[in-house]
């Protein structure tokens, strides 16, 4: 009997519908996998570059030109109770007569910035000397009410850099014996009866838009270079002007 050649061919060939069924889910199981590890991926990288700091906006005063006052400190140990890692070294910002942990600021655009910057933490030195020179300032850098023109590249204990703006602002350190003394501050936030320097300094903001801000000095203690940890996190060492 002759079989017919439609039948031979049934016979003979797979079920290609199932394969491709299979193969398809097999596919997307592995793509719902990956999706999975690349949204934990950025919840971990969103949390150790980003931190949880917030936008914190300090009252303008307006005008032809417009100025903000922002009042800072920087600690040698942000301390347990504002950060999760106590160790790190920070900045913290005055709002409302509290000292909290928010490195993102919002600014008007074109407008002057009154800083002022209360340090409690001691010298760490720079790579490079140029960093111990103010640049991009509306007059004058002051040490606890002094003019000062540049730091040795072994003082600065921290800086306040806008690159995109080019301000560059050293940070003058409290001295050893500020550092062994009893007023010395161990963990923020410090209080000002507490040894201190004082850095004032006035910058303008440009155009609309964000502009990264942070510390260049090697001050992340325990990470390679000083430059890990608290160096890379926004929140700790460096952040944003919404310039607005």
């Amino acid at each position: 009997m002759t079989v017919p050649s439609s039948s031979v061919r049934g016979a003979q060939q797979p079920d290609i519908s199932a394969a491709m069924r299979e193969t398809t889910a097999k596919l997307l199981g592995v793509a719902a996998g990956v999706a999975v590890v690349g949204i934990l991926i950025g919840f971990y990288v969103s949390g150790w570059l980003v931190g949880d700091t917030r936008p914190y906006r300090p009252a303008a005063t307006a005008g032809a030109t417009p100025s903000v006052n922002l009042t800072l400190q920087t600690v040698a140990a942000v301390g347990p109770t504002l950060a999760p890692h106590a160790d790190w070294v920070s900045y913290l910002v005055l709002e409302h007569g509290r000292w909290t942990r928010s490195t993102i600021y919002t600014l008007p655009a074109h407008a002057l910035v009154h800083v002022t910057i209360y340090n409690f933490d001691g010298a760490s030195g720079l790579r490079n000397p140029f960093l111990g020179q103010p640049q991009g300032l509306v007059g004058p850098l002051r040490f606890d009410g002094k003019v000062v023109h540049a730091l040795p590249p072994d003082q600065p204990s921290h800086t306040f850099a806008v690159p995109e703006l080019g301000v560059l602002v050293p940070i003058a350190p409290v001295s050893d014996a500020g550092e062994n003394s009893p007023k010395a501050c161990g963990y923020a936030p410090c209080a000002l009866s507490m040894s201190h320097r004082t850095i004032t300094f006035t910058f303008r903001t440009g155009k609309p838009g964000r502009y990264r801000w942070q510390c260049f000095v090697p001050c992340a203690a325990g990470f390679v270079d000083g430059f890990g940890g608290p160096m890379q996190t926004v929140g700790y060492m460096d952040g944003f002007l919404n310039v607005v």
